[in-house]
Formats: C-alpha cells, structure tokens, sequence
C-alpha cells in the first residue's frame, strides 16, 4: 500500500507521476484558454507538489467524508486548474467535466477551488488561511484522538501575509507535529519577483519560529516523496521549500510572471501542447461548454453533535450581573453536562475578560490559548467547527468580528459551524472608549449570509441563548456588552427569562403591552426602553416594549402588531445607520406596514464615560426615549 510512513517510491511510481505531470499540464492549459482566464503558471509549478501528495497520502475518493483519513488544504487556491486536473486524473471526478466547465456558470469548478468539488478539502483563495485550516484539523484530530496527517500547500506571495506568522507560532506551541507544510517556492507573483514585491526570508521565517525546514526540487518526485516521508515520520514541525518554476513544462511560459493570472490565446495554446507532445483536442471541450450546467457534486454535511442543555440558570431579579458572566456560567454548565461531547474553545489573550477561564481549568485540554492572533484563531476555530466538536471563538466584539471580517466570511462560505460569543460591545463597553465601542456588527455580519445574530437582553435571555446556538448548526454571533444590566421583569415583577422560558430565534418578546406607541429595542437598552415606559405610564400614556434579540431575523408578526400603534421607536446601543432600525424599516416597507418610524441609536465615534452617561450622550436612555415619543404623539 503507497503511502508516506514506511513505503519506499519505486522507478514505476516515478514513471507514472511525470507521464500523469504532462497530461495535467495540458489540462491547465486547455481549461484556461477555453475559459480566456484563470492562473496557468502557478498551477504548472504547483503541480508536481500536488499529485505526490495526492498519490500518495492516505487520501481516496472512498474515505474523503470520513474522519481517519488525511487532509490536504491548498492555500493558494488560484491554482485551481492544478487542483481540479490532479484531483480528476486520479479519478475523483470526470476530468472531461473539469475541463469544459472550469469558471462556467453554475459549474462547481470555480477559478478557485471549491468545497463543493470531490477532494477539496476547504475553499480557499483569499491568501494566507491554508496553513490556520491545517492548524484547525490538526488541532481537531488532537481532540478526536485521531492520528493522520494533515498537509497544506501554499505559495511563496502569500508568505508575505501577516495571518502566516500566527499560524506558525500557534502549530509550534501546540506541537502540531501531525502537520507538514509545503511552499511552492517560483519566487514570482502577480507583479514581478517575491524579492522585488516585498523581500522576505521565508526558511528564516519558519525556522525563527521553531520550524524545521528542509529545501527540495519541486519537480523531482522522488526528492518531494522523501522530504515529506521525513517531515511525516519527523517529531518536529517541518516546511519544506519546494523550489519550482513558474509555467514549468513550456519553454516560453517558464519564469514569466505575466502566466500567474493569464491564459494563453489559442494559437501559443497549439504550441504549447506541441511541445508537451499533447493532442489539441480543445474543440471537443468547447462543444461540451456550449451545453448548460446544472451539476453539483458533493453536499456539505454539518455534524450532529447532540447537546444535553439541562440544568439552565435563573438569575432572580436581586442579582445583578453581566451577560458575559451569565455565557461564561453557561458555557461551564454545558461543559459539565456532556463529558462525552468534544469541545475547542479559543481565546485570544481576553479569558478572564470574555469568561471563558472557568472553562479552561475544567478542560484545560480543549481550551488554546492563542494570543494575540485574532485572525489566525478565527481560521482554526471555523476548521474545527466542521469536525464533530463545539467550537466556540471568544473575543471582544471589535476584534471578533470587524478585525477577522474576512476569516469569518470564508469559513461561512466553507460551511462552519462556529459559534462566535463576543463581549463588549457597544457604547456599554463605557470606558475604555470609542476603539473598543463595537457598534457596527449587524453591519457587517448580516452581509454574511449564514451567520445567525443573537443579541440577548438580560443575563437569563443569555443563558439560554448560549445553550440555543451551541447546539443548533450553523454558525451564530452572540453579542453582549460590559457592565452588569438589570434583570428583565414582567409588569408582575417576576423575572420575564425565568425557568420556562425557551429561547426561539427569530422571536421577539413582547415585555409591556400599550397602543399610543412601540419601542423596539435588542442588548442592553432593553433596560433603558422599560425605563421609558415607567415615565410615560406615570403620565397616563401607555406603549408597547419590545425585545427583538435576533436584529436580522425580524419576528414579522410582533412587528405587524408594533406597527398597529402607527409610531414605532427603534433603540439600539449600535450604528443607527446599519442597525435594528434599519432591518426593521426593510420589513415595514417590503410588508406594507403602515407606521412612522424614528431610529434611535449611536450616531458617531462616542468617548470614555460610563455607560449610563454615554447613554445620555446620545439620547439613548429612558428619559430621552420618553421626550421623544411625547414629542411624536
């Protein structure tokens, strides 16, 4: 059996990688021209790297969905032609398919590489996240007890990324021997020369921290064979630099960067397969583009993972606490609860502050601690996230989201299952002033189509929405801020999130019940709404309070029944501009509900100042809240 711990690489496997190195070459070729785009040059570099790794790992169309297996993460997923011709000559697709489709409408082999395709282990192409996915499986397969190799391959440009340098660091505290990477080393990019675009040492690099690294061509089957048998049965972290030619195979191709991301006319394709000693079968593949494609290969499966979410917590009206604390209570009563689920908890320097630390002495083994790497951890977390583990990523909501927007959008886009619990948020983080005031995370994340948003009113509306988003799949946002909050009551004084209570997402709950007005409000100013509506019912003017805790999964019904009150009052401890009151104007105008609508919310970069000042500041606090419904009626 061919593998990488003590199989020897014979003369016919060597035969038969540079006969099969030839034909895909052709293949990048031909699917680029037939496309007029794409990335011929990187792809006939990277080439060799890939069918040794996929030749040989344990790596087959027949276990690709299960657990024990291996995994290779490509990087630089530009080199899709590569990918897609390796993948197809090996048998996991009809390469005929590949070929005629490649960047056609509604076909899965997009100019860069898809999830969806058989052998494609993660969507990539936004350079630098290969080796933090690598890092996530290999830290899954810790978890799971699983011993496989993990491999990924890059390209020499993205070392110049920042996320590359906190992967490193992150597989070197955790051992990560499980992991080998490989760098196509062309020393080109889409401008010129590596060392001309911004000069780095890469070997320095990795060895700096901690890496072992070992130099190889990466044309020579037998010297990359080697080189990884080593890396693989080696007890350190091993890179190995393959040195490679960019357009290798095709004399007037090699080391021209322009081939990085241009395809070649049909007349330099002709010579090209000449020279390959290649048929020029292109027409038969420009008659199979003309039909139209319809065909999906693989469906995404997230994991069940089957919580036991007993035992919630009630906090009774005395007990003033914050939201972040009531997460971190719940987050360890989970833990407890399912000794036989898997977890992986990541932090970024913040444990203490985001409430993640009780969990962390209870596991310590499925708590990592990351540093101050916020987009290194948002990568690995979201990789692991589509293992059969929790994995939940805690952070301050301005670097949890707005810092790693686009880590978040791609493990999205690569069906994670994250759950993304983020403290401060908001003019309630009070003090520590307007960089660490995140009031723009329904901005951002609702134009990630699969994250779900929660943002919990009291402590005991958080603890059941932790308990929600932990077990449901998908990925979710819970946001809360600072400073402790008020327990939410009922007009009987009874805690309104008491025991019975269950969350649902995308329903609103509706607190006071009135008809001269409706304040819809989410997170902390729940508590500023009801403040409003003591005042105004002191003044024999009764209103409506609501909390909508899911801002982009508007509850149209209670909106239909706020809206019969004809003045509607949003109020919100975020960006007025991308808030609440924004999803809630879309749902009024795209159901024809007939009510004036005024938008309260943060309306600039605010200050330090405790919470109920900042509040003040921006008319957010029960008293203004008040004056401006009286002032509306």
């Amino acid at each position: 059996m061919k593998n990488f711990l003590d199989y020897e690489i014979k003369d016919e496997d060597i035969k038969f990688l540079k006969k099969l190195s030839n034909v895909c070459r052709g293949d990048i070729l031909k699917m680029t021209t037939l496309a007029g785009c794409g990335h011929p040059g990187g792809s006939m570099s990277s080439i060799d790297i890939f069918l040794t790794l996929y030749y040989f790992a344990d790596f087959s169309l027949e276990n690709f969905k299960e657990l024990n297996r291996d995994r290779i993460v490509i990087s630089h997923g530009h080199t899709s032609p590569g990918v897609y011709s390796a993948l197809g000559r090996l048998g996991f697709f009809n390469i005929d398919e590949a070929i005629a489709y490649f960047r056609l409408e509604n076909s899965v082999f997009e100019g860069h590489i898809e999830r969806e395709v058989p052998g494609v282990e993660w969507t990539t192409g936004n350079l630098g996240q290969g080796l933090s996915v690598a890092c996530g499986f290999a830290i899954g397969n810790k978890i799971l007890g699983i011993n496989r190799n993990i491999f990924t391959v890059m390209g020499d440009g993205e070392q110049q990324k920042g996320q590359l340098s906190e992967a490193r660091r992150f597989a070197k505290k955790y051992n990560l021997t499980n992991l080998t990477a490989i760098v196509d080393y062309n020393e080109l990019q889409i401008s010129g020369s590596i060392h001309n675009v911004m000069p780095q040492n890469i070997k320095a690099n990795y060895k700096s921290d901690g890496w072992e690294v070992l130099e190889v061509d990466g044309h020579n089957f037998k010297a990359l064979f080697n080189a990884i048998k080593y890396a693989v049965n080696s007890n350190s972290i091993v890179m190995i630099l393959a040195k490679t030619i960019m357009g290798k195979g095709v004399s007037f191709m090699e080391n021209k960067e322009k081939y990085h991301g241009q395809a070649l006319n049909e007349e330099d394709l002709e010579k090209a397969l000449n020279e390959l000693g290649l048929e020029n079968d292109l027409n038969k593949y420009k008659e199979m583009r003309k039909k139209p494609v319809i065909k999906k290969y693989i469906d995404i499966n997230i994991p069940d993972i089957n919580l036991n979410l007993d035992n919630n917590i009630t906090y009774l009206k005395h007990k003033k606490i914050d939201n972040r604390s009531a997460y971190g209570n719940a987050l360890l009563s989970i833990a407890e609860n399912n000794k036989n689920i898997k977890f992986a908890v990541f932090d970024c320097d913040l444990a203490g502050s985001v409430k993640t630390a009780q969990f962390a002495q209870i596991r310590p083994g499925e708590f990592f601690e990351a540093g101050i790497q916020e987009h290194n951890t948002a990568t690995v977390a979201g990789a692991v996230s589509t293992m059969p583990i929790v994995s939940v990523f805690s952070d301050f909501g301005i670097f949890g989201v707005d810092e790693v927007y686009n880590q978040l959008r791609l493990n999205d886009i690569n069906y994670s299952n994250l759950k993304l619990i983020c403290t401060h948020i908001g003019l309630n983080v009070g003090e520590d002033g307007k960089t660490h005031q995140h009031i723009d995370y329904i901005g951002l994340l609702a134009n990630i189509y699969g994250f779900k948003i929660i943002i919990p009113a009291d402590p005991n509306q958080t603890d059941r929405a932790v308990r929600y988003a932990l077990k449901e799949k998908g990925n979710f946002f819970i946001g809360m801020g600072r400073a402790k909050v008020d327990i939410i009551l009922d007009e009987n004084g009874k805690e309104f999130f008491n025991e019975n209570y269950k969350f649902e997402y995308g329903k609103a709950d509706n607190l006071r019940k009135g008809s001269k007005a409706s304040i819809i409000a989410m997170g902390s100013v729940v508590n500023e709404a009801l403040k409003a509506y003591e005042i105004l019912k002191n003044k024999n003017i009764d209103i409506s309070v609501y909390n909508f805790s899911t801002p982009t999964a508007i509850d149209l019904e209670a909106l239909k029944e706020a809206a019969t009150t004809k003045l509607i009052i949003t109020l919100e401890d975020h960006n007025v501009n991308t808030g609440l009151g924004c999803q809630i104007a879309n749902k009024l105008i795209e159901n024809q509900l007939n009510a004036k609508l005024i938008k309260l919310g943060v309306k600039n970069y605010s200050t330090s100042a405790k919470p109920d000042i900042l509040y003040k500041l921006e008319g957010l606090d029960g008293e203004s809240v008040a004056n401006v419904i009286l002032s509306n009626l």
